[in-house]
């Protein structure tokens, strides 16, 4: 089930009987069955109630808050989970340098193959040579990958591939107005960087969601080391989809018309210097539930599943891993 994203700017959220109804100025904006909600999202100046939100929290069910621009701010969750034995396994794993570095391994070399993925089927339409230069430079990393005996070597590893992958990421836009000089995440400069970093936001609160189900904390991961309020081990896994998922999204609505120019503005405010308005949002996020609902062969087995289905299956095999101290297997694009 997809969640429930609340942007109306000074809208309210509360309960009523069995469901979750959104309202400003007495009218009604949207009105789910509670069964159907998932997670919630809220953008910007929207207030909830209590009951709703002890009910949310009392069903498992996230409360995601993020600035009108997208800008992830907090999230209200129930109960940790009760899974106290998988917990102090992961709090065993993290710090065994040996299995923190096999995973991080794991997960470097997925998002290495995944990038070369996408970058080898855009090569196919364009044949640019700047293209067929990154993918061999990909190439020679996913080989490094399995020679470094350290996680900060590995680290540079993982850099190095992600500069040379957003070094030819404007070849991959259709359309010259959308300039593209690299990755800039504080601020995003850009129209294009404004949308891998909404994208971004979006799937790490997936991920984040998916490894408390599971039972996992979070903030422990491998590749991505302990920092205050980072949701390190969910970044891990983002790494897996970020290009499958979200820069392959970021093309779609480029490269396709879906998002325009004009859905953008540039303000004198140097900590946002370019946002996306509210219908380049509404359409960003209504191609991103689409994308996720999308049906895929998962590769480890080989059953038919949804994206959303598989940030669930590979915070279980997370949790397979650090349960048997066995190698991670990650998620890769054929």
């Amino acid at each position: 089930m997809p969640p429930l994203y609340v942007m109306e700017q000074g809208a309210k959220i509360q309960r009523e009987s069995r469901r979750l109804v959104v309202t400003k100025d007495d009218a009604v904006l949207q009105s789910v069955p509670l069964i159907k909600v998932e997670q919630v999202l809220i953008f910007g100046n929207i207030s909830i109630t209590t009951p709703a939100l002890v009910y949310l929290m009392s069903q498992g069910i996230d409360v995601v808050f993020c600035d009108q621009y997208g800008h992830y701010r907090g999230r209200v969750v129930g109960e940790m989970s009760g899974h106290s034995a998988l917990r102090r396994w992961q709090y065993r794993r993290v710090d065994d340098p040996a299995f923190v570095l096999q995973t991080a391994r794991a997960v470097v070399r997925a998002k290495l193959h995944n990038t070369r993925t996408l970058l080898l089927r855009y090569q196919r339409e364009r044949a640019i040579r700047d293209i067929q230069l990154a993918i061999e430079r990909l190439a020679e990393l996913l080989q490094q990958v399995e020679r470094v005996r350290s996680l900060n070597s590995l680290r540079g590893v993982e850099g190095a591939g992600a500069a040379a992958y957003f070094d030819v990421f404007r070849h991959l836009l259709r359309d010259p107005v959308w300039e593209f000089t690299g990755r800039v995440r504080r601020p995003p400069g850009d129209p294009v960087n404004v949308l891998l970093s909404f994208g971004y936001t979006l799937l790490v609160r997936y991920l984040e969601s998916a490894v408390e189900a599971v039972g996992l904390d979070p903030y422990l991961g491998c590749l991505h080391g302990d920092a205050y309020n980072r949701p390190s081990l969910a970044l891990d896994i983002a790494e897996e989809f970020r290009c499958v998922v979200v820069d392959s999204l970021v093309l779609r609505c480029l490269n396709g018309g879906l998002i325009r120019p004009e859905n953008f503005s540039r303000q004198d405010d140097p900590a946002r210097p370019v946002l996306l308005d509210e219908a380049g949002r509404n359409v960003f996020i209504r191609e991103f539930e689409t994308r996720l609902a999308s049906m895929l062969t998962h590769p480890l087995t080989d059953e038919q599943v949804t994206y959303r289905r598989c940030f669930e299956l590979q915070a279980r095999e997370m949790a397979r891993a650090i349960q048997s101290g066995t190698s991670y297997r990650p998620f890769t694009v054929r």
